[in-house]
């Protein structure tokens, strides 16, 4: 026999407070104090309740309507990214036959005002696996029992996922570089743990990424180059790429010939790095990029890169979805990136 599931009259008996206070710390239907809202949470994480029921609210209609997905940047950072926005219309086209609504959930492991993992009824959950928060909140929805799929991560056994192959990508994006005589070589990774600050990567570091995505396509540029220095940046910005190039760049007695960077977004703030630097792209410095979007402002330049199928990855990811709602089994999948030649890579410097 399985063991009883708690239940919010419980949590409310072990906080000492009445199940209607506890009711709306979880809600977030009126204001609670501080400390009685840290004991109501103190008391359900002691006793394993994770939450309401994700369809008690929906009983009589029998599900939600809504599909969450999962991301950990701030929401108005998932707008600003080309590639989710691409996967974002996939997604939406392959749930078109399901009727469901797309919810937005930003998990960063810290209480929310608003929809959360915990209380939010839904039909069916998607995690991106950029998010480095990815594996607790796959802990959460499984303990909700809400079915998942998950983009570009390991959800373990019975989780059907979306996957690029993301190490022979960026090893074909590597081995490039070492065909045109590159040696110098430092790679400028995805953030690869959540809430750790951009910087270098040593051996510790790197065998304690927390981001799939991350892990696989360093470990594919390591297969060419398997002692270049890497950096891993805050975020998938340009911003970040200018200041990680700045670092990467700032000793020209130590400069790379080539800057091997885990998304175009990186790559373009490389470029702009090199140029305050005084130096040529690619005469003096080649960078590579790695997803295949439009870049805005990088003109006359054209990033060689991995041009990823982003929007099939999102119909991937509905389709599996819309399955499982309808009982059938649903199927993970593995696409393939195509890579493209740009003007930022050429033969490494003479000397």
């Amino acid at each position: 026999m399985s063991a009883r599931r708690a239940t919010i009259a419980d949590v409310a008996r072990a906080a000492g407070v009445s199940p209607s206070t506890a009711s709306v710390v979880f809600s977030g239907r009126a204001p609670v104090t501080d400390p009685t809202r840290r004991r109501v949470i103190d008391a359900a994480q002691r006793l394993g309740y994770t939450g309401p029921d994700p369809r008690a609210a929906s009983l009589r209609r029998g599900s939600s309507g809504i599909v969450g997905v999962v991301v950990g940047a701030r929401l108005g950072a998932v707008f600003s990214d080309p590639v989710t926005r691409l996967q974002m219309d996939g997604l939406a086209e392959g749930l078109a036959g399901v009727g469901a609504g797309l919810l937005l959930l930003q998990d960063t492991g810290e209480e929310a005002a608003g929809p959360s993992l915990l209380t939010t009824p839904l039909d069916a959950a998607v995690l991106v696996g950029c998010n480095a928060r990815m594996r607790d909140s796959l802990q959460v929805l499984r303990a909700r029992d809400v079915p998942v799929v998950v983009i570009e991560g390991d959800g373990g056994d019975g989780v059907p996922q979306i996957r690029l192959d993301n190490r022979e990508a960026q090893r074909e994006l590597a081995a490039h570089l070492a065909g045109l005589g590159h040696r110098d070589v430092a790679i400028l990774t995805l953030p690869t743990a959540a809430g750790r600050p951009p910087g270098w990567l040593d051996a510790a570091a790197e065998a304690e990424i927390q981001v799939d995505v991350a892990a696989d396509r360093l470990a594919g540029a390591r297969e060419v180059y398997p002692e270049a220095p890497a950096y891993a940046a805050g975020a998938s910005l340009i911003d970040e790429g200018l200041a990680a190039g700045r670092m990467l760049l700032a000793d020209p007695a130590a400069r790379p010939t080539a800057i091997l960077a885990q998304s175009d977004l990186l790559a373009a703030g490389v470029v702009r790095a090199a140029e305050e630097a005084g130096l040529r792209v690619p005469h003096d410095l080649s960078v590579t990029g790695f997803d295949g979007v439009v870049v805005d402002g990088l003109s006359p330049y054209e990033l060689t890169t991995a041009v990823q199928p982003a929007a099939e990855k999102g119909r991937a990811a509905g389709s599996a979805v819309a399955a499982m709602l309808a009982g059938s089994p649903a199927e993970s999948l593995r696409l393939t990136c195509t890579f493209r030649a740009g003007n930022t890579t050429g033969p490494a410097p003479a000397g």
